[in-house]
């Protein structure tokens, strides 16, 4: 079956890993969004993955911590969460690889880009660990810098809504989703869609964003497809 995008890299956020749980990882909720991560990769995507670490620490919640080590905890929070998707993956029979932004060897991998390209067109799902390996940065900005570092084809941040909306649609009953956004419109309107400098990063590059709701699994594939599951956004 064709698909449209070849090359992907997806963004799921640590919290999406907890489950109703709203901490830690929540198993069966891994396994169902690995499932639906596997349907894509069976297409014939070849898919990277950053997680975030929200599930364990938020750096920016940290209280009165140094800014710095807050950060460095999160990242290392990352690195926890990209190893149980690893091994959910493989659970399910995905042959899929941790690389890690800092040198720990005895827990996965360093990453080069020419590592995880390599690794991408020998059929295995890429986990990234670890950020940027920067404080300061944040996992969305690591997703943007991955996907242009690995040439992916566009970047799917899979989220807790259907897409981007103008306001909340959780507090709101008449918010309105978007169907297609320029990134312009989402820097100048401050959309909830990411962090400037990841969006920026994406509209200076021509990198286009899918924004969907993993909630339902089986819209990572669809995405893949071409079909239309949540908000685009390219310039």
């Amino acid at each position: 079956m064709a698909i449209q995008y070849k090359r992907i890299l997806l963004k799921v956020s640590g919290e999406a890993l907890s489950g109703p749980k709203g901490t830690g990882f929540d198993e069966e909720t891994i396994a169902s969004i690995c499932a639906g991560i596997k349907a894509a990769h069976d297409l014939g995507a070849q898919i990277g993955i950053v997680v975030g670490g929200g599930n364990f620490w938020r750096g920016r919640s940290s209280g009165k911590m140094d800014r710095m080590d807050a950060d460095k905890i999160g990242m290392l929070a990352t690195v926890m969460n990209a190893l149980a998707v690893k091994d959910a993956l493989r659970q399910q029979g995905v042959d899929a690889v941790v690389m890690t932004s800092s040198f720990m060897p005895q827990v996965a991998e360093c990453f080069t880009s020419d590592k995880a390209i390599a690794a991408l067109e020998s059929g295995k799902i890429v986990v990234f660990g670890g950020g940027t390996g920067n404080p300061i940065f944040s996992t969305d900005t690591a997703s943007a810098l991955r996907a242009l570092e690995i040439g992916a084809d566009a970047m799917f941040k899979a989220t807790m809504v259907d897409g981007v909306y103008d306001k909340d649609p959780h507090k709101y009953a008449d918010a309105v989703r978007y169907d297609t956004l320029t990134f312009t419109r989402v820097l100048d309107e401050r959309l909830a869609v990411m962090d400037s400098t990841a969006a920026t990063l994406c509209r200076d590059n021509g990198l286009p964003i899918l924004v969907f709701d993993l909630g339902q699994p089986a819209n990572i594939a669809k995405a893949v497809k071409g079909e239309s599951v949540g908000t685009l956004v390219r310039e």
